[in-house]
Order: structure tokens, then C-alpha cells, then sequence
């Protein structure tokens, strides 16, 4: 029989590797019956061990655990001499249940769905809604604060002969259409929900657990779908709207990412509206024959035109669900604010909008750092993509599955001037005053760009050397204005700290890649005399504290979405944040009762505000970056 020693070393075994599987399967979104079944193949594996032991089948010992030796040194001649040995099962036992939860995490993987607007059961059905496809119905948050309409299609899914064609009108639908799921995101790269898990552990410090989250997220062309959020059973006078682009480098994100719901503006007064957008080389692959074929002759911006088409749609029938379509706020963060300054100089927006809200990133630039490219650039890729999948046309390019299309090696996510969507380098437009936005609010954060290098190697001796692709022959003259070494980060939130010169590059490159479009975008307003708000966010926090993105949940009203993660500091910032983008939404003017006073800017280089716990007014800590990068700039 099996001693106590061995019997304690098996249970606290069991427990290990069962505890490291339920784990796995947790944080790889598996279905509830992967838990189930793993708790009946414990039970089964001990049931089947204790019945081994008991029959002495199952350790690997001495027939009768008798000793090798006798007390005279000679062989010990058992009494089952001569007879069969038993056989051990005990290996081929462990093995059999490794092989059991191996099969259970397949059985279990989740499936792929689209995601629920609201989670869980008992989720209430609102009134009815009529555009101009049909009537259809949402549902109310938890909170019963706000309703939320997702899934609404704003254009003809992209798919077939659409592929790579300029937005079409959606179809009309008979019936009451239930708009309780997001859309799904647009196709796009990515990886498994493990690795997502484990990003939001390691990335963000911070991980949900939901009973109701076992499922992939869907990926499709069949994208094109946006979200209303509005306060609950409103019928009052039109109220202001605004409308949000996301980010992900036009090559990656979704509609219904957690950081930009739109609960919280709606509870607020303000009706929010997200949206899905073409992504990579389904939404800004260039190609000659695509331009030939088009009615207008554009080509390498059709995820811009889908921002368009859904704009478009927002102001022909965000009045049924209360909205104010002449008062509409365009806003993005990342490579949506990226668009939201496309958008700014698009001739097809005029009208549309009036104000624009914009985080971390612009085009205006002569040379945008990122998101922006020469149509001579995107045609070469364009061919590049051609030859890349064997295709002799665009007929043989759509006939490729849209899974295999993003595997491509090129790199899409760039606007460019199409002379449809953009008709000139955005810049242009700006100096000729002809941009859309009566006012804007823009700003950036801390350290914008050191999650972008986290895996750059930087020392003394090539710091200048990395400097050159973002100031040609001035580096030696950014890298003498901050030397290596002479700026340090908090490497609590960066893995790899890359040599002595990591901190000084970090600081140079947020600069020149995200708060100098804003320097600019500032200046033309001020040139313009337009009203223009600057921000600087400088709040740390656990999650991802003042780098690129660390705004969001703030300004949006979403840290409540992650558990443990903020304190109340964080709260009473995020609330006064809320209260700027709102009032700026509502009168052009971010300031209001109980603010701290946010001033305009109204000369070049003027002052921002920045937001910590204690907000104020402050010197943009860049200035004398941007008097070198626009030396750089002037000769581009």
C-alpha cells in the first residue's frame, strides 16, 4: 500500500498542475465546460491511481517491497521467485492524464462571436429607433443610465466586388433590427487570447475575470458597423455629439474597446458614437488598377472613406436618437486623431462637423513621422503586394481569402493624398486657413513614445545614429541639446531598459513622433485665431500611466472597467477630464464650474494645461525639440 510520504507528494502535485491548468484555461478564455470537465479528470485520475495502488500496479519497486539484500549480504530470494513480475502503470497513468487535459483545452477553446453590448443575463430591450434603413432597438447598461444601440450598419459590407472600393450605402432592413452586439472588428493581425491576457496582465497590470467573456473576438471584412450610446430614455432638446475614431496604427482595434465606451459621456449629456473602419491592406492598399476602376480615381484610403461614410451617416440620423447634427465633435486618439486632422482637411467633411478633438498624433508635419505617405510610396507597395501573393490583377487579388491578405509582409497603414478624401498635403490646407474645425482641443501625454522602443538598443556611442530618421543632419544637434544618458525613465514599466542613452531617446522621440504634430496643429490654429486648448497628461498610475494611450480611460470615463487597477486620485482626475471633453463638446470651451481654468493658447509656444493630480498651466516641456525638428521639417 502506498505510504503517507507519497501520498502527500501526489496531492500537492494533483493540486499544482491543476491549479497552472485551470489558470490556462482561464486566461485563455476557455468555456465553462473546460472547467467542468478537468474537475471529472481529476476525479477520474484518482479514482484510477487509487485503484492501481491498491492492486500494487502502480510504483515502479521491488516485488513485496522486499530488500535487494539479505541480513548476510546475499540475495534476497522473494517468495513470489520465479513468477511474473507486475507490470507498473503508474507513468503511462500521469501521461494519460496530462493527455486528457491537453484534450480538454482543445475541446474547450472558445469559440469565436461578436461581443455583447451588455454582458450577462436579464439585459433590457429599449424603445424603438427610426433611420433611414429601418426601425431597430438597443439595449440599457446595467446602471440604466444609458442606452447603447451597437452593431448599426452605416455602409454595404466591403466584401467581394466591394473589396477595395469606395463605401456603399447600407441596405435597408424589414423589421425591428436588435442592436445589442458590436460589430466585428475589422480584419487585422493578431494573436490568440492567451497572449491577450497575458498582455493586459504584463502590459496594463490589470486582468478582469468574467464569467462571460469565454469567446474570441470576431474578426471580419464585414465591418463596417457603429455604435450609439445616448442617456437613458431621453426625449429633451438636440443634444451635442461626439463622434470617435480608434486608434491601433490604422492597422489594428475595434469599436467597443473598453477604454472608449461611451457610457459615461452619455450620462453626462452628451451622445457618443464609435465605429468600425477598414484596417491595413483592406483599408489603404494603393493600386493603379483600383484607381482606374474607381468613379472619382481614388485609391489607398478607403478605411479614411469609411470614417467619412459613417460620419456622414451620423449626421443624417443622429437626430432620431436625440443628437444635435450641427453640433458634432470629431475626436480620435493615436492614429485616430491621425484621422481626425485628415478628416479636418477632407473636402468631403465640409459641414459635417465642428469641433475636433485630438490625442497624440497628427499629419501636419511636411513629413509625418507615421500614418502618412507619398502615393509614389503607396503604389510601390501596392505592387509590392502584387508580386507578394502571385496576383496578376486586382480580380486574381480578390479572389485571395481576407485571412491570408493579412499576413502580408508590407506595411498599410498610412494615409495618402488620393485627391478624393485628400486632395493635398494636410499642411497646405492649414496655411491656407481652409481646414473644417471651428476650435479644437489637443494634447498629449508624458512619455508618448517608449512603448514603441522598448526594443531599441541605445547607448552613447549610436544615440546620434538613431536620431537621424527623425532629424536628418540635425542630430547632432538634438543629441547635444538632451545628451544620452542625461534623461531617465521609471523602469518599473519597461521591460528592457536598452543601454544608457534608452532615456534620452524615449524623450526625443515622443516628441518628434506624437507632441510635435500638436505644436503644429496648435500654431495653424492660432494662426487662424481659432480657439485652440492644449493638454499635457502627466498622471502615473499602475496600468499604463502617462505613455501613449494612458489618457483614454480617463477622459472617457472608463477606469471603473478595470478592477484594482486606480485609486481615487485617478477618479477625481478622470471626472474633471470627463467634464473638459464634455463642456468642450457642448460650447466649444472645455472650461466650466469647479475646473481648474484651462486658458486658450493664443500665441505660438503658449502654455498647456497640464493633468495630474494637481492641474495647472505649464510650459510644453518640448519647446526646444521642436525649434531643431523644425529646421529638419523646412527642408522636407
Amino acid at each position: 500500500m502506498e505510504n503517507k510520504r507519497s501520498s502527500t507528494g501526489f496531492v500537492i502535485g494533483l493540486t499544482i498542475v491543476t491549479l497552472i491548468f485551470l489558470v490556462l484555461i482561464e486566461l485563455s478564455k476557455n468555456t465553462i465546460i473546460g472547467w467542468i470537465l478537468t474537475v471529472a479528470a481529476v476525479a477520474g485520475f484518482v479514482l484510477v491511481r487509487r485503484n492501481l495502488v491498491s492492486r500494487d500496479m502502480y510504483y515502479r519497486r521491488p516485488r513485496k517491497d522486499m530488500p535487494a539484500k539479505g541480513p548476510d549480504e546475499t540475495p534476497a530470494v522473494p517468495d513470489d521467485a520465479g513468477k511474473p513480475r507486475k507490470r507498473a502503470y503508474g507513468p503511462l497513468c500521469r501521461l494519460g492524464f496530462l493527455a486528457v487535459l491537453a484534450a480538454i483545452y482543445f475541446i474547450s477553446y472558445p469559440p469565436i462571436r461578436q461581443v455583447p453590448a451588455v454582458e450577462g443575463f436579464g439585459v433590457e430591450k429599449t424603445g424603438i429607433i427610426k433611420v433611414a434603413e429601418g426601425e431597430l432597438t438597443g439595449v440599457y447598461n446595467r446602471e440604466h443610465t444609458a442606452e447603447i444601440y451597437a452593431g448599426i450598419p452605416y455602409a454595404k459590407a466591403p466584401v467581394g466586388e466591394l473589396r477595395w472600393k469606395e463605401p456603399q450605402a447600407p441596405d435597408r432592413y424589414d423589421g425591428v433590427r436588435a442592436c445589442d452586439t458590436y460589430g466585428p472588428m475589422a480584419m487585422q493581425s493578431g494573436n490568440g487570447p492567451l497572449f491577450g491576457s497575458l498582455y493586459q496582465i504584463f502590459g496594463f497590470h490589470k486582468y478582469n475575470f468574467s464569467l462571460f467573456d469565454n469567446y474570441r473576438e470576431k474578426k471580419s471584412e464585414d465591418c463596417l458597423y457603429l455604435n450609439v450610446y445616448r442617456p437613458a430614455d431621453y426625449s429633451g432638446e438636440p443634444l451635442p455629439v461626439v463622434f470617435f475614431i480608434h486608434g491601433g496604427s490604422l492597422t489594428t482595434g475595434q469599436s467597443y474597446y473598453t477604454e472608449y465606451r461611451g457610457d459615461s459621456f452619455a450620462e453626462k449629456g452628451v451622445i457618443f458614437v464609435n465605429f468600425a473602419y477598414r484596417l491595413g491592406i483592406l483599408g489603404y492598399m494603393a493600386n493603379d488598377e483600383l484607381a482606374a476602376e474607381s468613379p472619382v480615381g481614388t485609391t489607398g484610403d478607403y478605411g479614411l472613406l469609411d470614417q467619412i461614410a459613417a460620419l456622414k451617416w451620423v449626421h443624417e440620423n443622429i437626430a432620431a436618437f436625440g443628437g444635435d447634427p450641427d453640433n458634432i465633435t470629431i475626436a480620435g486618439e493615436s492614429a485616430g486623431s491621425s484621422s481626425v486632422n485628415a478628416l479636418c482637411v477632407s473636402p468631403l467633411t465640409e459641414g459635417l462637423f465642428r469641433r475636433a478633438i485630438a490625442e497624440s498624433s497628427s499629419v501636419l508635419a511636411r513629413k509625418p513621422y507615421h500614418t502618412f505617405r507619398s502615393m509614389e510610396n503607396a503604389l510601390k507597395t501596392g505592387r509590392q503586394i502584387m508580386n507578394e501573393f502571385g496576383a496578376g490583377s486586382v480580380a486574381e487579388l480578390r479572389d485571395i481569402p481576407a485571412e491570408k491578405l493579412i499576413t502580408t509582409h508590407t506595411s498599410n497603414g498610412q494615409m495618402t493624398v488620393d485627391g478624393y478624401a485628400i486632395v493635398e498635403q494636410p499642411y497646405l490646407t492649414y496655411e491656407k486657413g481652409k481646414n473644417h474645425e471651428e476650435a479644437l482641443l489637443n494634447g498629449f501625454n508624458a512619455k508618448e513614445a517608449d512603448a514603441f522602443l522598448l526594443g531599441n538598443k541605445a547607448t552613447k556611442e549610436n544615440y546620434e545614429e538613431l536620431l537621424k530618421p527623425i532629424a536628418g543632419k540635425y542630430a547632432g544637434e538634438l543629441a547635444a541639446l538632451v545628451p544620452a544618458g542625461s534623461i531617465t525613465r521609471d523602469q518599473k514599466f519597461i521591460i528592457d531598459a536598452g543601454g544608457e542613452a534608452k532615456g534620452s531617446l524615449c524623450e526625443v522621440y515622443s516628441a518628434a513622433w506624437f507632441t510635435y504634430s500638436h505644436y503644429l496643429w496648435t500654431n495653424y490654429m492660432v494662426d487662424q485665431g481659432r480657439p485652440v486648448y492644449e493638454y499635457y497628461f502627466t498622471k502615473s498610475n499602475r496600468s499604463l500611466s502617462n505613455f501613449h494611450a494612458g489618457e483614454m480611460p480617463y477622459a472617457y470615463g472608463n477606469l471603473h472597467r478595470s478592477r484594482g487597477v486606480y485609486d481615487s486620485a485617478d477618479f477625481e482626475l478622470s471626472e474633471k477630464m470627463q467634464n473638459y471633453w464634455v463642456n468642450f463638446a457642448k460650447y466649444g470651451d472645455p472650461n466650466g464650474d469647479g475646473l481648474p481654468v484651462w486658458e486658450p493658447v493664443t500665441e505660438k509656444g503658449g502654455k498647456v494645461l497640464e493633468l495630474n493630480e494637481k492641474i495647472s498651466m505649464t510650459d510644453d516641456p518640448y519647446i526646444s525639440i521642436y525649434r531643431i525638428l523644425d529646421k529638419y521639417q523646412a527642408e522636407q
